[in-house]
C-alpha cells in the first residue's frame, strides 16, 4: 500500500510552518487548535479559491442506479464538483500553492473528506504552483460544473445516495 499523501492548499505562496489555528467548523473530535490537511484523493475539493461554495459529490458501492443517472448523468468522472458561475472569473485568475505535508503526526478527523489534523506545527516539505485550476482538477479526473445556487443541489445531494461535501455553504448566494 502506498503512503498516505497529504496537502493544504492556499493562496500564499510563502508559507514557511503552518501553525495550528481553531477549526472554522465544529467536530466533536476536536478539543484545540490543529493544522488541516487533505489527502490525495480528496485534494480537488480545495483547488478552488477559499471562499468559494461547493458540492462535491461521487457514487460508490451504496448509491442508487436512479442517484447516480441524476447526479452524474453521462459523465465518466469520478467525482462531480460544483460551483456558482459567479465564481468563474476567480477561478480563472486565482494562483494556489500546493503544500505536501509529511504524513507523521497526523490522525484521519474525516474519512468522507478525507481531512487528517495535527496538533503540532507543520512544515511543509514541498510546494507547487497552480496557475490553470480547471486543468488540474480535469487531470484528477474531476467534472467541474457551475449553477447560478447550490442550495437546491447541496438539499438534494443530501437526501440521494451518492457520498457528498458541503464546502464554503456559508458564501453560496
Amino acid at each position: 500500500m502506498d503512503p498516505i499523501k497529504l496537502y493544504h492548499v492556499s493562496e500564499d505562496p510563502d508559507i514557511k510552518v503552518f501553525e495550528p489555528r481553531p477549526t472554522p467548523s465544529d467536530y466533536d473530535a476536536i478539543n484545540n487548535d490543529v493544522v488541516f490537511a487533505v489527502s490525495d484523493e480528496f485534494l480537488h475539493n480545495y483547488l478552488l479559491p477559499r471562499d468559494c461554495p461547493r458540492v462535491r459529490y461521487y457514487a460508490n458501492d451504496n448509491s442508487s442506479m436512479e442517484d447516480i443517472n441524476t447526479f452524474m448523468g453521462q459523465s465518466d468522472a469520478d467525482y462531480i464538483v460544483t460551483i456558482e458561475s459567479k465564481w468563474e472569473s476567480a477561478i480563472n485568475e486565482t494562483t494556489l500553492y500546493c503544500y505536501e505535508f509529511p504524513a507523521e503526526g497526523f490522525s484521519l478527523l474525516d474519512e468522507n473528506a478525507g481531512y487528517y489534523i495535527s496538533h503540532k506545527s507543520v512544515t511543509p516539505i514541498s510546494v507547487r504552483t497552480i496557475t490553470d485550476i480547471r486543468k488540474e482538477i480535469s487531470s484528477r479526473n474531476v467534472k467541474l460544473r457551475f449553477m447560478s445556487s447550490l442550495f437546491d443541489l447541496a438539499e438534494r445531494i443530501q437526501r440521494s445516495s451518492l457520498k457528498f461535501s458541503l464546502i464554503r455553504m456559508r458564501n453560496a448566494s
